[in-house]
């Protein structure tokens, strides 16, 4: 430690507020942005009374991994799509969690074999913690950017093998802390760990990566807080406590809009096969599809108009042409306002994020719980992709994975619009039952490309 020891805690304190400062301004949409610049600002000061704390003994070492950070995350923040945020926030768990499992490896090789029991029970917590996160973000952002399939790895006694690997991990744990001569068990433990990440994450379906990467980054920040209290560093206890329980709570609100427990987001596997409706099968019910100019006519008429968005809308990027059809709409003297279900897109808040860069105003998004009873008294809903969220088998169906899952109700609406390139279902593998009701209208297609169809139709 340095000479400014009392200095240096006062400004962890600053950065330990500002992290605070942070998360509460970020529970608001309005205030998100402000919630950003004060995590910069915890994380400046938290890295610079770090420095101040410690002697630096190879300098350039460490100006040689500011280089290669900046390198690397300037053209990620700079070129990432919106469409990609969920992929590059779980890299992002990644690359900590590797971090805080590498730091807790080299202290226990550093220490070793004079190590006391406390110490590597905590540090073999942080390891395991850490490698099973890494391994588990990197399944998860395969898994988002399609590079894996979506759809779970589904094997018999699946939950069983994971689970024993994860046991066998832990078991090594405390042998290490018992037996801490014993170094060359670390490297197994960490085996195990990953080994745990990587089955756990891949029985996982692509519906639910968004809770798997809320439940990660608890795991992340729990990692890096036992890491704290091995190296005695009081801002990385607090941070990661803050960052362990808010992505708690955050899973634990995305399954309880799903009406799931996390039991079942971990080992039920939904999304392993596809259900089909019964009035598609039974009633040999067919689905027509409609024109942009069917559409039009509808909105012509139409006094009020939600749009629901979901992920159909992010991956055809196709915000800002929804923000010009809305504009259109209102200029008509037509009420518009945009449904948000809290998990449509690939992550809480995604649909927010898009709707913001594209200038929509924030008294214009309502949330699934005030939006619903207003349905009824909706002439037309525009469902842009949301699929999953927006399924009555979550109502009429036992047998589905969405059955008690809060939905969207725009079913009740006068007319649904439901702009989708096929009629293939969500990914919870369920057909979604909207499309046959007789009351919706099928349009088929990039939703960017009959969006703007729309709007240069409602020019005319």
């Amino acid at each position: 430690m340095t000479a400014f020891p009392i200095f240096t805690q006062l400004l962890y304190v600053v950065a330990i507020g500002f992290f605070i400062m942070s998360l509460r301004e970020m529970s608001e949409v309005r205030t998100s942005r402000l919630g950003n610049y004060f995590g910069v600002a915890g994380m400046v000061v938290a890295i610079s009374a770090t420095l101040i704390a410690y002697q630096i003994h190879r300098i350039d070492l460490l100006l040689v991994g500011v280089v290669i950070g900046v390198v690397i995350g300037s053209p990620i923040a700079l070129k990432v799509p919106m469409t990609a945020v969920p992929q590059r926030t779980a890299m992002s768990h990644a690359f900590g969690s590797l971090a805080v499992a590498l730091v807790g490896t080299a202290e226990f090789y550093q220490r070793a074999p004079n190590v006391d029991p406390y110490t590597v029970i905590v540090l073999s917590a942080e390891m395991i913690l850490g490698y099973l996160t890494f391994v588990g973000s990197c399944i998860a952002f395969c898994k988002l950017q399609g590079i894996l399939p979506g759809k779970p790895l589904i094997y018999p006694r699946r939950t069983m093998v994971s689970l024993s690997s994860l046991g066998i991990a832990i078991a090594l744990g405390i042998y290490l802390a018992l037996f801490p001569s014993q170094e060359f068990v670390l490297p197994v433990m960490a085996a195990f760990a990953l080994l745990f990440g990587f089955l756990l994450v891949i029985a996982i379906g692509g519906a639910d990566m968004p809770t798997v990467i809320a439940i990660l980054n608890s795991y992340a920040g729990l990692s890096a807080a036992a890491l704290g209290f091995v190296l005695d560093n009081r801002v990385l206890i607090v941070a990661g406590a803050l960052d362990g329980s808010s992505g708690l709570v955050l899973g634990l609100i995305m399954s309880k809009a799903m009406n799931r427990s996390f039991m079942n987001v971990l080992f039920g596997g939904v999304g392993a096969k596809q259900i089909v409706s019964e009035k598609a099968t039974e009633n040999g019910r067919t689905v027509s599809g409609y024109t942009v100019e069917d559409v039009a006519t509808i909105l012509d008429n139409a006094r009020s108009v939600v749009i629901v968005p979901g992920y159909g809308l992010a991956v055809a990027q196709a915000q800002h042409v929804v923000k010009e059809l809305s504009d259109i709409l209102q200029s008509k003297g037509i009420d518009v306002k945009y449904g948000i279900h809290p998990v449509a897109g690939r992550m809480p808040g995604h649909m927010n994020v898009l709707l913001a860069e594209a200038q929509v105003p924030y008294d214009q998004l309502w949330e699934m719980d005030k939006i619903n009873s207003l349905f009824p008294e909706t002439d037309v809903v525009i469902v842009v992709g949301a699929n999953d969220v927006t399924n009555p088998a979550a109502h009429t169906r036992p047998d589905s994975p969405l059955f008690g899952m809060p939905i969207l109700n725009v079913d009740k609406a006068k007319t649904v619009v439901f702009i989708k390139r096929s009629m293939a279902p969500g990914f919870s593998g369920v057909d979604n039952e909207l499309f046959y009701l007789p009351n919706t209208m099928m349009v088929f297609g990039d939703a960017k490309r009959v969006l703007a169809d729309m709007v240069a139709a409602m020019s005319k």
